[in-house]
């Protein structure tokens, strides 16, 4: 008879939002902080906070006594040589493409025997992502730049490569590559999208596209510069179909309604 996990600690959010959409929640002992920004239920919960799978100090873990360890790269190689060591299950994520992220919710529906939900979950997934692919077949295909932080500058990871592909327009250079502002210049992007790890809605748009010497770019001529929330773009899990509703709305506004998670410059935030 197979033993699915009981006692999880989740060193990664799109792990921890993936057991909120498995029905599996209730099975978290563990997780980082950085777990509430994308699936701010686990608030609610008397739950241990421990470091994240870079930072992760194996103590921490294996005190919650978990039976399985969900974490995704880069791993802090120490912490898991002791978690094995200890005997408890280490489930390590790796995704690059969105079929990885696919992989990687089966794989975890899996190990909480919710195998049903979590197809359930894929094929709305794809359902979504089809349906942006033939709405918007034959429209104007704009160059986009995405990053995932600034300093240096990093392209998106390719997860939204894909997006912006199946979006009917062209993601401009190497996904998950550094670039440097002279680079997108050069490239004249119809649209920028900065969606930095951790920040939120607090990306300085307009100190970027001047600092950087982006003010003549297309994107910037026009005002199609934005930020968007962190967790829609960089957390490899089902909340990346809210990213692909912000990237659709950014691209074509007048096919698209204007989801939450998306702040336009010039805009006023809330950035407290």
């Amino acid at each position: 008879m197979a033993r699915f996990a009981q006692r999880i600690v989740s060193l990664q959010p799109s792990a921890t939002v993936t057991l909120s959409g498995l029905g599996a929640l209730d099975r978290l002992v563990a997780r980082t902080r950085y777990c509430a920004d994308v699936c701010p239920e686990v608030r609610e919960r008397e739950i241990a906070i421990v470091s994240d799978s870079w930072t992760a100090k194996a103590e921490q873990i294996i005190n919650a006594r978990p039976d399985l360890v969900i974490a995704s790269v880069p791993y802090q190689f120490e912490a898991v040589s002791e978690i094995l060591k200890a005997g408890v299950r280490f489930l390590g994520l790796a995704p690059k493409t969105i079929e990885d992220i696919y992989t990687d919710i089966l794989t975890i529906a899996g190990a909480v025997g919710a195998p049903t939900r979590g197809e359930e979950i894929v094929t709305s997934m794809q359902s979504e992502i089809a349906a942006v692919r033939e709405r918007t077949r034959g429209f104007e295909r704009l160059s986009v730049f995405c990053e995932e932080w600034g300093k240096p500058i990093i392209r998106s990871q390719p997860w939204i490569r894909e997006l912006v592909e199946a979006a009917g327009s062209v993601f401009l250079g190497d996904a998950g590559k550094q670039t440097t502002a002279e680079e997108v210049r050069d490239a004249e992007p119809d649209v920028v999208l900065a969606a930095w790890c951790g920040v939120g809605n607090r990306v300085p748009l307009e100190k970027i596209v001047t600092q950087r010497g982006w003010s003549n770019t297309p994107a910037a001529r026009n005002r199609r510069v934005f930020c968007v929330s962190d967790e829609l773009f960089n957390t490899p899990a089902q909340t990346l179909i809210g990213g692909l509703k912000a990237l659709s709305w950014a691209l074509y506004p007048d096919h698209f309604p204007r989801p939450h998670g998306i702040w336009q410059i010039g805009e006023t935030r809330d950035v407290s």
